[in-house]
């Protein structure tokens, strides 16, 4: 599945995982934590105008990013609400998260959230990050804001103890040397520009589960 998604260096993860449960035109889906929209914004685009994608963030700056983002698709639906609150007028077939657990104070609490907003038998899928596994020149990385910055290490356990049933599970993590995306997108990430250091960003875990029928 190719998405347009804007200098996103984690794009093949998502597509796979959207590849993985068949997402198709017609879908409801809600990407809590949409920051900006951008994956709003790509699921919009294969969902389609009878579909519809509402884009949760708990900053109400992001309101406005996303309508400015997501100016083009009238099925986003632009969301001010924490992951822990999440409620939505309507089922949905999908719930995502990407970079969002890493953030919040009780992963679990924002995991069963996204599995009662999706109809049973209806998917979650969530991408988090063990940054500490990622390098730059051979040091380990580390994100000392975040309140979890590991926690896709148990990601497959979370999502086991929220109550859903898991589908399928795996880590990717792109890398590279010198100029090109990693590198641009390690030093927006970090604010230290890594030079020609070898990068191997933080593996992505990636979980695809099903709330139960």
């Amino acid at each position: 599945m190719e998405l347009g998604l804007r200098n996103d260096v984690y794009r093949r993860p998502l597509a796979t995982a959207l590849d993985r449960l068949g997402l198709r035109e017609g879908w409801r889906c809600v990407d809590v934590g949409a920051g900006g929209g951008d994956v709003s914004v790509a699921l919009a685009e294969v969902v389609g105008r009878d579909g519809r994608v509402y884009a949760v963030d708990s900053d109400p700056h992001a309101r406005d990013e996303v309508a400015r983002t997501a100016a083009a698709h009238a099925q986003v639906v632009a969301i001010t609400q924490s992951g822990e609150d999440l409620l939505l007028p309507e089922p949905v077939d999908l719930a995502f998260c990407r970079f969002l657990l890493m953030h919040v104070h009780d992963p679990i609490v924002v995991l069963r959230r996204m599995g009662t907003a999706v109809r049973p038998g209806g998917w979650v899928v969530a991408q988090e990050p063990v940054t500490s596994a990622g390098r730059v020149g051979g040091a380990p990385l580390s994100m000392p804001d975040a309140r979890h910055p590991d926690v896709g290490a148990v990601l497959p356990a979370l999502a086991r103890d929220a109550g859903l049933e898991t589908v399928d599970t795996w880590a990717e993590a792109p890398a590279g040397a010198g100029p090109g995306p990693v590198r641009d997108y390690l030093a927006s990430l970090t604010g230290v520009d890594p030079g020609n250091d070898p990068i191997v960003l933080p593996p992505l875990v990636t979980v695809v589960a099903r709330r139960p029928q």
